[in-house]
């Protein structure tokens, strides 16, 4: 059994609603309007966080530059030497990528190959038919 609302009331439910309406449009324009951003600068401050700290480069010359020293004479050799170990390093660095990638790409067949061999570990564990005696460990007293 409804019961049926006078004309003012229903009105005044209907003003309500638009009311209600009206609040939830101006909700989802600003939503709009300043979500974006927010999210933006979460993202970057995410990425930021989680971005390595490097250590600064070392303050010296360009490699293969000469270095003046106190005295004033020209150190050539040791701009050479650094040249040197830069290139070494950068080697080493990029050898040590490779390694990497390398391991990270052989990780699925490992685990493949890992997940068998636990597997019929279990297996052998729950076997319960006749060992040979050849093959028993032998008591040590």
């Amino acid at each position: 059994m409804k019961r049926r609302l006078g004309s003012s009331e229903e009105e005044e439910e209907n003003e309500e609603l638009e009311r209600d309406v009206k609040q939830m449009a101006e909700k989802l324009l600003q939503y709009r309007t300043t979500l974006p951003d927010q999210l933006r600068s979460t993202f970057a401050s995410v990425l930021t966080a989680q971005r390595p700290v490097l250590p600064p480069p070392p303050e010296s010359a360009p490699s293969g530059a000469p270095i003046p020293d106190a005295g004033g004479q020209v150190k050539s050799i040791e701009g050479l030497q650094d040249a040197e170990q830069d290139q070494e390093t950068v080697e080493k660095l990029r050898l040590l990528k490779e390694k990497i990638s390398s391991n990270v790409s052989a990780m699925p067949i490992v685990l493949k190959r890992m997940k068998e061999c636990i597997s019929k570990i279990d297996k052998l564990d729950s076997y319960n038919g006749i060992i040979h005696p050849a093959f028993k460990r032998k008591k040590t007293s």
